[in-house]
């Protein structure tokens, strides 16, 4: 078994900052990617930043290139989203997101709970 657990999320005001953790447990051979995905109200789930392939490719949404930070910290299993300069627009529900292998031929495409960010003055 492999369990995402999310921290970080929460109401801050426009103009402010928020860091997001996922940190990955269980049974992992090796992660492929890490990422960061998010739902707005009414909307689909859409990518806000992602890693790959041992972090040589980086990914960011247009909307939060400039603003949102993607790392990890690989003795961890974690990857963090560092939020800055918020908008009210960047309110959604923010889903983390492992692809990794548990056995060298057990792929497994995992996803947090999700964590609420709300932007708002």
């Amino acid at each position: 078994q492999v369990q995402l657990q999310e921290s970080g999320g929460g109401l801050v005001q426009p103009g402010g900052s928020l860091r997001l953790s996922c940190a990955a447990s269980g049974s992992i051979f090796r992660i492929d990617s890490m990422g960061w995905y998010r739902q707005a109200p009414g909307k689909e789930r859409e990518m806000a930043a992602t890693f790959t392939t041992g972090g040589a490719i980086t990914n960011y949404a247009d909307s939060v290139k400039g603003r949102f930070t993607i790392s990890r910290d690989n003795a961890k299993n974690t990857v963090y989203l560092q939020m800055n300069s918020l908008k009210p627009e960047d309110t959604a529900v923010y889903y983390c997101n492992i692809r990794l292998w548990r056995t060298p031929m057990n792929f497994y495409n995992a996803w947090g709970q999700g964590t609420l960010v709300t932007v708002s003055s």
